[in-house]
């Protein structure tokens, strides 16, 4: 028996499947397979039920996973326990959108290195950038809008849900409206924030639907800029509604239909991680986000 054939097979009880579990390890279907096998030819057991669209756990099965994840995190421990030098001096690589990392990381931060001595450091990247590194291990987590993230591809925290709203200035005839829609904004002067691609992609998307082209007249991803613009009435911009925005002269109207932002952490799945990184995911699941 080695760790590689237990971390397989918690993989397949994981995910209930040996396709999924083969993808999560970034190893083939027979590597997997074929350590299963060995497991039950070593011990003498049936692990899985194998049915036609799916596999379950034996009675002996559901004994051995809990052994194997009570081992697994007995490794886990002793390795971190014992790890290096280099480990000790382990800095986080963490993506974070430009708008995010402004507005609520230098608090974060703080809190974060009274309790720990670990380094954190922040890499601008906007949420498609995020997911891709950190599914090949350039960064060890990311906050990221999870609609624009297929979440279920990596171990995640909600740490708040949000929405987009448009914004623009007091002076707009539009100001005294409760709700948008996009045909509200149809010859709108736009400003596209460039905080996440895949956001201006959605409302793009929404002219589209309508077969009319939006009247873009800038794109930035200063956010001072942009919020010059709308209080100077030359355009609206969709904003994340919790933005602790000081402006008098500018209003947030929600839209119909809404375009969530629900704000979480990522970080690979089937991995170890390391106790550095451990504290840091425990840490943000503790920590009340407030934008």
């Amino acid at each position: 028996m080695t760790l590689t054939q237990l971390n397989y097979f918690c993989a397949v009880c994981q995910y209930r499947s040996i396709t999924r579990a083969a993808e999560s390890m970034f190893v083939s279907q027979p590597a997997i397979s074929t350590a299963i096998r060995n497991l039950e030819n070593e011990f003498h057991i049936s692990l899985f039920y194998h049915e036609s669209n799916q596999i379950r756990l034996t009675a002996e099965g559901k004994k051995f996973y809990r052994k194997a994840q009570n081992l697994i995190k007995r490794y886990q421990d002793f390795y971190s326990d014992f790890s290096s030098r280099e480990e000790q001096a382990f800095s986080i690589r963490l993506g974070v959108p430009a708008v995010l990392s402004t507005l609520f990381f230098p608090d974060l931060l703080i809190t974060f290195n009274q309790i720990s001595d670990t380094e954190v450091t922040l890499i601008e990247a906007r949420t498609a950038r995020s997911c891709r590194q950190v599914k090949s291990g350039e960064m060890d987590a990311a906050i990221v809008n999870l609609d624009f993230c297929d979440a279920e591809l990596y171990h995640y925290h909600l740490l708040l849900k949000d929405r987009f709203v448009f914004c623009t200035s007091r002076k707009n005839p539009l100001a005294k409206k409760s709700i948008l829609t996009f045909e509200d904004l149809r010859d709108e002067p736009l400003i596209l924030y460039n905080s996440d691609a895949m956001l201006n992609d959605i409302v793009l998307g929404r002219f589209a639907s309508m077969k009319c082209a939006p009247h873009i007249i800038l794109e930035s991803s200063q956010l001072l800029t942009v919020l010059r613009f709308i209080t100077e009435y030359r355009g609206g911009a969709f904003l994340y509604d919790s933005m602790p925005i000081q402006y008098p002269d500018l209003v947030k109207i929600p839209l119909s239909p809404a375009i969530t932002g629900p704000i979480g952490l990522i970080w690979k799945k089937g991995v170890y991680r390391g106790h550095r990184l451990t504290e840091f995911i425990d840490f943000m699941k503790s920590y009340q986000l407030h934008i």
